[in-house]
């Protein structure tokens, strides 16, 4: 299975704040955001022009999608992308949603996760 990949053209931000703080309006306006809670933080990705008032923030990340939905008995992805960029010193931040996997790097890092993608046959759509 030939997998697609595209690079979202937002910058992106992880927020983490306290887990009985309430989720900010405003993360609601990004067109890209993934909330998860557990019983010791909040933890809040949206673009980096949706400002928060957080605990701690890490700035300067983007977004590379496996493009199309992913069938549930499909093993492995997230798995192989991560060792890929593992290989190349690239930490990731991932993010899995009921249809696909994303995969967030540093900005700065992004041409080179490319790279190493495509070496491994990977292409990305425009």
């Amino acid at each position: 299975m030939e997998l697609q990949l595209t690079i979202l053209e937002n910058g992106f931000t992880i927020h983490r704040l306290p887990p009985n703080q309430t989720v900010p309006n405003q993360v609601y306006k990004s067109p890209f955001y993934s909330i998860s809670k557990t019983e010791d933080e909040l933890s809040i990705v949206c673009t980096s022009t949706t400002q928060l008032n957080s605990e701690k923030s890490e700035t300067s990340w983007s977004c590379i999608r496996i493009a199309g939905s992913l069938d549930f008995s499909l093993t492995g992805i997230l798995a192989k992308i991560s060792a890929i960029l593992a290989e190349a010193e690239i930490s990731i931040f991932a993010i899995s949603t009921f249809d696909t996997d994303y995969i967030l790097v540093k900005s700065e890092r992004l041409s080179s996760a490319r790279e190493a993608l495509l070496a491994y046959g990977y292409t990305f759509t425009p």
